[in-house]
C-alpha cells in the first residue's frame, strides 16, 4: 500500500491536540511553563493485534529475534506463541521495549510522544483541557496505582474519553515516551545505589510545583527508573504525530476514502 495513504489512515485512529503549556514537576509556580506545540495522538494504546501485524512485516521485530541489546528476554513473553491469543488481540501490547515501541511508531509515519505531549494529553479530564483541580480526577487515577496488577489487561478503549477523546491514559497501562529518561528523579538515577528512595513517596512530592499531584509525582519516578531495554508487563505505548502541512493532507485525504 502506499506509504502515504498508510499514514493517511493512521490519521484516522488520531486525536488532534492544539498544543499548550504544562508546568515541569519540579518547577516552581513560578517557573516558567513549558510549551507543547500542535500534536496529534492515538485515541488508544496500540494492540496486540496491530503490534502483530507490525513484526510480521518487519521480522526483526518478531519474538525471539530481537537482540538483547534492544530487548529484554522477556519480549512478547505474554504471546503464547509468535503471535497473540484471540483474547489477547484487542488488548493494550506490553512486553515490548523502547526500541519496539519506537520502530513500530516510525513504521506508522509516526513517534513516540514526548514527556511534555503526554502529560498535556494526560491533563485533560472529561470535562476539561486540565482537570488536575478536580477532586474526582486526581482521585480516580490514584486509585488505580493502588490497584495490584492483573494477569489479564482489559482491552483498549474501554474507558470514557477525555476532553480531547483519548483514551486509556489513565488506568490501563504505563506508557513509553520518546524521552523517558529525560527527567531523572536524582542525578542518573536508574544506575544510582545512592538513590533515595524516599523520593518515590509522599515526602518527595514537596519539590514539585504542585505538591498534591502525586499521580504526576509517581509519573515520573516511574520513568525515570526505566531503561530503553525494559519490557514489563505493565507497560506500552501509543504514537504521536506532528500536526505538519503534510500530516493535515493526509488526513484529509484520509477522510475523503
Amino acid at each position: 500500500m502506499n506509504p502515504a495513504l498508510l499514514i493517511a489512515l493512521a490519521a484516522l485512529q488520531m486525536a488532534v491536540l492544539p498544543g499548550g503549556e504544562i508546568r515541569p514537576l519540579y518547577l516552581s509556580k513560578d517557573s516558567p511553563l513549558t510549551r507543547v506545540a500542535p500534536f496529534r495522538l492515538d485515541v488508544t494504546p496500540v494492540t496486540n493485534r496491530q503490534f502483530a501485524d507490525f513484526v510480521a512485516a518487519h521480522p526483526r521485530w518478531q519474538k525471539g529475534r530481537v537482540p538483547a541489546l534492544f530487548a529484554e528476554p522477556n519480549y512478547l513473553k505474554h504471546w503464547p506463541g509468535e503471535q497473540p491469543s484471540p483474547e489477547q488481540a484487542a488488548q493494550p501490547v506490553t512486553h515490548v521495549s523502547w526500541f519496539a515501541a519506537s520502530a513500530y511508531c516510525q513504521a506508522q509515519g509516526k513517534q513516540l510522544p514526548t514527556v511534555a505531549e503526554w502529560e498535556f494529553a494526560a491533563q485533560a479530564s472529561e470535562q476539561a483541557a486540565n482537570g488536575s483541580s478536580e477532586p474526582d480526577y486526581s482521585r480516580r487515577i490514584l486509585s488505580w496505582y493502588a490497584r495490584p496488577a492483573t494477569a489479564s489487561l482489559a482491552e483498549v478503549g474501554q474507558s470514557p474519553a477525555n476532553y480531547w477523546q483519548v483514551q486509556d491514559l489513565h488506568g490501563l497501562v504505563w506508557e513509553w515516551t520518546r524521552d523517558f529518561n529525560s527527567t531523572l528523579v536524582t542525578g542518573e538515577s536508574r544506575g544510582d545505589s545512592s538513590l533515595d528512595q524516599g523520593m518515590f513517596c509522599g515526602s518527595g512530592a514537596a519539590g514539585s510545583a504542585d505538591p498534591s499531584d502525586y499521580a504526576a509525582f509517581m509519573r515520573f519516578g516511574f520513568r525515570s527508573s526505566l531503561k530503553a531495554p525494559y519490557t514489563l508487563g505493565n507497560l506500552g505505548f501509543r504514537c504521536a504525530q506532528e500536526t505538519t502541512d503534510e500530516t493535515m493532507a493526509t488526513a484529509d485525504l484520509a477522510g475523503r476514502l
